[in-house]
């Protein structure tokens, strides 16, 4: 066996001559297991927060989006529909409506988009994962789902019949302020048949209606949309799928993937995983040079067998070496057992839900393998320095 190494081992293992050197050691060998738990909870955590946040994009984004490169609508002509039928990689795509309205029930009024979808739109998102009541469109052109958020401040429920109609205004192109004011907006009525809910900005923002009713009241023509929306297999190839699209639309249109349509959202949670990271790296440094103080005292007690290991032979490097490798030992095997309490204490959060957000949400949390990773080189990487900075305090005045 390596001289170093047992060494190394049999000074880790065996207390030391005092209770506040074996004292230092306990304290330093718990702010490396600490550390490395902290650290993994914090990271799976975080994986799980995303997890949950994105869930909803699932359920609303598509796979592929696309807009137009200038403007707010583009031509979508038959043949090109073949074309996007035989894609290979393409499950469905939708055509979609988009454009802001003014919402008027009763003796309320709101702001909120239109998104006028056609029948194959509940084939691209989960229309049946985001209806809370009622029913989804049908293909009546006066019809309309609307989100909670819009219902509620409305004051406006499912409606059975077509007696409490939904007044939906758009502005007239053209220029100028007309001298009659009823006349500067497109009117369109409908009956709400369903409220769907994803999360409370969208559930504010949209209005789902056919793209018979958002042409009428838009005056597209049938040969425009404003997106159309796609689905792909799971094995479907990004690249490829999107210089074909471009080939299509004669490169006249934007795609963007699901991610892209969040860019904000993941940017900001991959900067909050990040804060937090650093966060408790920085905590785990000052913990981990608790290492460096507990070899330094290692040192001072073992002065005596130190001298004599010079005397029998033993280079200062070599036994510089002893002192490295007992901190990077330590440090590993804390690091090896912070991983597997925070291992134990995050599947005790999945099965038992020991943090709740609410009454019925545990707080989520996911286990990843770059979780493992990251929280093993880091704290070992930490703590090796700490124990290469110790273990240099040994000179020639020390075995002399």
């Amino acid at each position: 066996m390596n001289f170093s190494l047992y060494i190394a081992k049999r000074y880790l293992f065996s207390p030391g001559s005092s209770n506040a050197i074996n004292i230092i050691t306990g304290i330093a060998a718990a702010g490396v297991v600490i550390g490395a738990m902290c650290l993994f909870v914090v990271l799976s955590g975080f994986a799980g927060l995303k997890d949950f946040s994105l869930q909803f994009s699932s359920y609303f984004d598509p796979d592929l989006k696309i807009f137009p490169s200038s403007g707010k609508t583009f031509i979508v002509t038959e043949a090109q529909k073949e074309k996007l039928k035989k894609l290979e990689g393409v499950v469905h795509f939708s055509e979609v409506i988009e454009e802001r309205v003014f919402l008027e029930f009763r003796d309320k009024q709101k702001t909120a988009f239109i998104k006028g979808v056609d029948t194959n739109y509940n084939k691209i998102i989960y229309t049946d994962s985001i209806l809370v009541y009622g029913d989804w469109l049908t293909g009546n052109d006066f019809q309309v789902v609307a989100g909670n958020g819009i219902s509620n401040e409305l004051t406006m429920g499912v409606e059975k019949t077509y007696t409490n109609l939904l007044n939906i205004y758009v502005p007239k192109p053209g220029k100028g302020i007309p001298n009659d004011p009823t006349k500067a907006f497109t009117k369109q009525s409908a009956v709400n048949i369903g409220v769907y809910s994803v999360n409370e900005e969208l559930d504010q923002k949209y209005l789902f209606a056919t793209t018979g009713l958002a042409r009428l009241l838009l005056g597209i023509p049938e040969d425009k949309v404003t997106h159309i929306e796609l689905s792909l297999t799971p094995e479907a190839d990004e690249s490829t799928l999107r210089q074909q699209l471009q080939s299509i639309f004669d490169h006249q249109i934007v795609i963007k993937n699901r991610i892209q349509l969040n860019d904000k959202l993941y940017k900001m949670l991959n900067t909050e995983n990040l804060a937090a990271y650093l966060v408790i790296t920085l905590i785990a440094i000052i913990a981990l040079f608790n290492v460096a103080g507990a070899i330094i005292m290692m040192v001072i007690d073992k002065k005596h067998n130190v001298k004599t290991l010079y005397n029998l032979g033993a280079t200062l490097p070599k036994i510089r070496k002893i002192f490295l490798l007992q901190g990077s030992l330590m440090t590993v095997l804390g690091t090896l057992l912070g991983l597997l309490l925070g291992l134990i204490l995050i599947i005790s959060q999945q099965q038992f839900g020991l943090l709740m957000i609410t009454p019925s949400l545990p707080y989520p949390t996911r286990i990843t393998g770059v979780s493992f990773i990251i929280v093993f080189l880091t704290i070992t990487t930490i703590g090796f320095v700490a124990s290469l900075l110790a273990s240099s305090r040994i000179n020639q005045r020390l075995v002399s």
